[in-house]
């Protein structure tokens, strides 16, 4: 899991502008990616990111790079709480929420669409989503969008020009503990 797969996949988070990002990467085996997240966590934890592993498919492993502290805020927010609820979530409590996200993820036949509120996208076009079925956006960037395009689009090009900074400042030889902002 290299610096350059994190820094494209998950600027926006490294950045603090963002609650997370998940990556698709290449592995050999679960145990090997355990144990690149755990030496990943030991740098980003100590800036208040951190990494797990949300499931493994042949040999492709869905990882999610998150900041814990807004992950806890937008789950407290009520409507989201209702929201998860609503989808079987029981416990509001983040590292529960994440668990139970890792399992619909390995259990349903439908893929779990409210991942978006671990991602940090906006209730409103997450629930867009899921009664839309994917159809009827209003625009696609990061995300499809069904409420305020214009903010979305705003923070659609703060994300692009952030990625494209960290990708030049890797490039520079900068590191990723560097260019991730402590929080």
């Amino acid at each position: 899991m290299s610096e350059e797969i994190l820094v494209t996949h998950c600027s926006p988070t490294l950045a603090d502008m963002k609650t997370g990002n998940l990556f698709n990467c290449k592995c050999d085996s679960e145990c090997e990616v355990k144990e690149q997240i755990e030496q990943w966590n030991k740098v980003l934890n100590p800036k208040g990111v951190s990494m797990t592993l949300l499931r493994t498919m042949r040999d492709r492993a869905l990882v999610y790079v998150y900041r814990p502290k807004r992950l806890e805020l937008d789950m407290k927010r009520e409507e989201a709480q209702c929201f998860l609820r609503d989808q079987g979530y029981q416990n509001h409590c983040t590292d529960a929420c994440i668990k139970h996200l890792a399992t619909r993820l390995c259990s349903c036949e439908e893929f779990p669409h409210e991942i978006g509120l671990f991602l940090g996208y906006p209730i409103e076009d997450v629930k867009g989503f899921i009664e839309n079925k994917g159809k009827n956006c209003k625009c696609v960037g990061y995300w499809k969008v069904y409420f305020d395009e214009q903010e979305a689009q705003r923070t659609f090009e703060k994300y692009r020009r952030c990625t494209k900074i960290y990708r030049r400042k890797l490039q520079e030889g900068r590191s990723v503990e560097r260019l991730t902002v402590s929080a």
